[in-house]
């Protein structure tokens, strides 16, 4: 892990969550507090969310984004054709990057080493700075609690951040809602 961000992702039963904290961090300062590192893709079907530089972020999801358009939303096949273009891409292979992509029904970490690591319980994900205690509360809250899902990723958000000077209380989140057919 590097020092950047905290995001979590939670696909429960009824909806698709990412959350991520706001602050924007050069060294040992705070850039900025209120930055947004998710986003909606795939005409709002996808929820994506990334630790890096904002820079690369952008480029990062707007690739992706060209991918899940080719594959024509399918989150399965665009996850492992961006992964492979990233590690093949000299510069970006290079970057301290991770994003997290899911949709109703997958959820995936990826990484610029040709990562696509879909977690063994296939619902919780967490990636940047803060991730382990994120993924840690967020475990904790799903065994015993009854948070809804955005409930639970923003709780797990807030306790990352109490630990982990990365990683602020400005926290988004966005949701995707179950459709049954």
């Amino acid at each position: 892990m590097f020092d950047a961000t905290t995001i979590l992702a939670y696909k429960g039963k009824n909806k698709a969550v990412i959350g991520g904290d706001g602050q924007v961090t050069f060294g040992n300062s705070v850039l900025k507090g209120n930055a947004t590192k998710i986003r909606t893709l795939g005409g709002g079907k996808v929820l994506a969310g990334f630790a890096g530089s904002t820079a690369d972020a952008f480029n990062l999801f707007d690739m992706f984004e060209d991918f899940l358009e080719d594959k024509k939303g399918d989150l399965l096949k665009s996850v492992v054709e961006f992964s492979k273009a990233w590690r093949k891409d000299k510069v970006l292979r290079r970057l301290e990057a991770m994003m997290i992509v899911l949709n109703n029904q997958h959820i995936f970490i990826l990484t610029g080493n040709g990562d696509v690591v879909e977690p063994e319980d296939g619902e919780i994900a967490a990636i940047g700075s803060g991730g382990n205690y994120a993924i840690s509360a967020a475990r904790a809250l799903k065994k015993h609690t009854q948070l809804d899902e955005e409930e639970l990723v923003q709780e797990s958000l807030h306790i990352a951040a109490d630990l982990c000077i990365y990683t602020n209380h400005n926290i988004k989140t966005l949701v995707l809602e179950e459709h049954t057919a």
